[in-house]
């Protein structure tokens, strides 16, 4: 453990620098699936490509989860934080059709920014709970069937990553001090992506500082990246 320690503190980073991760690996993974998988055809070049893209692709989600609870502890206005996930989770729906689907309206499947949304309504009610039952066991077992009720309606409604994103932020939320047992713990939810463990590896090299980061940037690239490769897959008929 104090060897990990020497690790962490050699390679710290920052806030902006988990987001930017991120979006690379989002980035990275989108265009695996809209680009590169159309045309495998079984070419051992594109297909080593596309495997190696599919890796690292799960990183991306780990951090966004973790970078919700984070958001959640340090935002100055957790309502605004929740209308701002809700806003561009209405913003990105058709570019994620378009991405997902190659249509404009795809009621089966919904963006990640939904899950997102409501796993922070989880953190936000369940805390405020917190607040007001003051046995820790009664306020878990409320906590964990809210959880259980927004997971599953996560589910119904096709959220991307669905009732893993919001098993995995409540996770997060309740290890926040622990973010090592916290990042094990998450990884078993979803220990079907394999991969994912390299996103939550990552989360423990975050030094708990902000750094340089600029907010539209981090709203709109959602969005715009997939609004992007959904042109793509109507232009180049993908």
């Amino acid at each position: 453990m104090e060897k990990l320690k020497q690790i962490q503190k050699k390679f710290q980073i920052n806030g902006a620098g988990l987001k930017y991760i991120a979006f690379i690996s989002m980035f990275i993974d989108h265009f695996n699936k809209t680009i590169i998988t159309p045309l495998l055809n079984y070419q051992q070049p594109l297909v080593t490509i596309s495997t190696i893209f599919d890796i690292i692709g799960r990183i991306a989600f780990p951090i966004f989860a973790f970078m919700i609870v984070e958001g959640f502890y340090k935002t100055k206005s957790r309502g605004k934080y929740l209308r701002n996930l809700l806003i561009f989770a209405i913003i990105s729906e058709v570019p994620y059709d378009m991405f997902q689907s190659k249509v404009f309206i795809n009621n089966r499947s919904q963006n990640i920014m939904w899950a997102l949304a409501i796993g922070l309504l989880n953190l936000i009610i369940v805390d405020k709970l917190k607040e007001k039952i003051k046995n820790k066991y009664a306020w878990l077992g409320i906590s964990i069937l809210i959880v259980a009720i927004n997971a599953v309606v996560a589910t119904l409604l096709s959220f991307d990553y669905d009732y893993y994103s919001i098993i995995i932020i409540f996770i997060l939320y309740l290890f926040y001090d622990k973010r090592f047992l916290g990042s094990i713990l998450s990884y078993l939810v979803i220990i079907k992506e394999v991969y994912a463990i390299l996103g939550f590896a990552v989360i423990n090299f975050y030094n708990g500082e902000k750094g340089r980061q600029n907010k539209l940037f981090n709203y709109f690239f959602y969005p715009a990246h997939l609004l992007i490769l959904g042109l793509c897959r109507f232009w180049f008929g993908l």
